[in-house]
């Protein structure tokens, strides 16, 4: 896509700041022309700080529209309301995760807009620079069919969601079966930053497997904490028939006697002499790219460079581009992910059924 894209954003939470602080770090690809924020002292704050209007209805945001699409960044228990009002109002939508509460709305809000609401979700973990690269290995067929996934690097639908990309799924069943265990952890950091004083509380860690119908199976791992904590790491490890992805490590055959095995590198520059400035430029497999990352040289962390992935995207889509996290995808990653909790909350083994917005080949 050429050009500034233009969007605006419904709701001022802290999950909003994200579109922010892209769009103020690179104003010639991003602008933010308006904001629908129903607390007048919020939207004002907003705008003293970012500089863009705030309007407090929805008649409001929607007049003289200066805006490709609109992003939905509100609680998931209002966010239907707000995809259905823009969608019956012909502007093409970006969602925050998830679309809907629990099952009960995702089957609502499927009914309520169809399959062909211009309607896209803004899963951005498979934009991050380093799942963005194994996912590149994995479809480059090094691995050869992948068969089996282990994730501990997000949680509930973010994790479902790198199941379902990693194995390549679409919308099979599955049969599920979990369990919840406990144990003592000191406190880390958190969205406000460091701790203040040493405290402990139980860390729940939540462990479930997934076999598909096609044979195919995953391990999902995974406690909160991993998301900020300084002694908690994440893990990953992706299995085909030829190869395998462990956390950073690549090992595949070049035939059946020629084993290889690489690793996975970040590169960043402004490190010692180098006077680019600090900013992620891509990871390498090897003598190859695995991925580069498009914004550079802005100074983006990791998941702001996957949300300012899906904003391009959604320009492309706006513009009758392809989709690329439809509602179906992210309905299906939510619909797991309920299923899973189901399964680790009761003990009991649970089997999923096709829903509504299922694309069965």
């Amino acid at each position: 896509m050429t050009g500034k894209i233009k969007f605006g954003i419904v709701g001022g939470g802290w999950r909003a700041e994200f579109y922010l602080r892209i769009a103020e770090a690179m104003p010639e690809r991003f602008e933010i022309t308006r904001m629908l924020v129903r607390s007048e002292e919020k939207g004002t704050a907003l705008t003293a700080r970012w500089g863009v209007p705030t309007v407090r209805d929805m008649e409001a945001f929607l007049r003289s529209r200066d805006f490709a699409f609109a992003v939905v960044s509100v609680s998931r228990s209002v966010c239907p309301d707000y995809i259905a009002a823009l969608a019956e109002a012909g502007v093409p939508v970006l969602a925050e995760t998830p679309p809907a509460e629990g099952l009960d709305e995702l089957l609502a809000l499927h009914a309520r807009i169809g399959a062909a609401a211009r309607v896209q979700v803004a899963e951005q973990y498979l934009f991050q620079p380093m799942h963005a690269a194994r996912l590149a290995v994995v479809r480059s067929g090094k691995l050869g069919e992948v068969s089996h996934v282990q994730v501990s690097s997000a949680h509930a639908y973010h994790g479902v969601s790198l199941i379902r990309q990693f194995l390549g799924l679409g919308f099979e069943d599955a049969v599920i079966r979990g369990e919840r265990f406990s144990a003592p952890l000191i406190g880390g950091p958190g969205r406000g930053g460091p701790p203040a004083s040493e405290t402990v509380a139980d860390s729940v860690q939540d462990l479930a497997i997934f076999r598909f119908d096609d044979g195919r199976a995953a391990v999902f791992d995974f406690a909160k904490e991993q998301y900020f904590s300084w002694i908690r790491s994440n893990r990953l490890l992706v299995r085909g028939g030829r190869g395998e992805i462990k956390d950073d490590e690549v090992r595949y055959l070049a035939d059946y006697r020629t084993p290889l095995r690489m690793a996975l590198t970040r590169v960043d520059t402004g490190h010692g002499g180098n006077l680019e400035g600090y900013y992620h430029a891509g990871v390498t497999l090897g003598a190859e790219w695995a991925y580069r990352n498009p914004f550079a040289p802005g100074r983006l962390s990791d998941d702001e460079i996957a949300i300012a992935t899906v904003l391009a995207r959604m320009g492309e889509y706006a513009e009758g581009g392809p989709s690329f996290y439809s509602f179906a995808e992210a309905a299906q990653d939510h619909y797991l992910s309920l299923m899973m909790q189901q399964a680790l909350e009761t003990g009991e083994t649970v089997r999923t059924k096709a829903m509504p917005w299922a694309i069965r080949e």
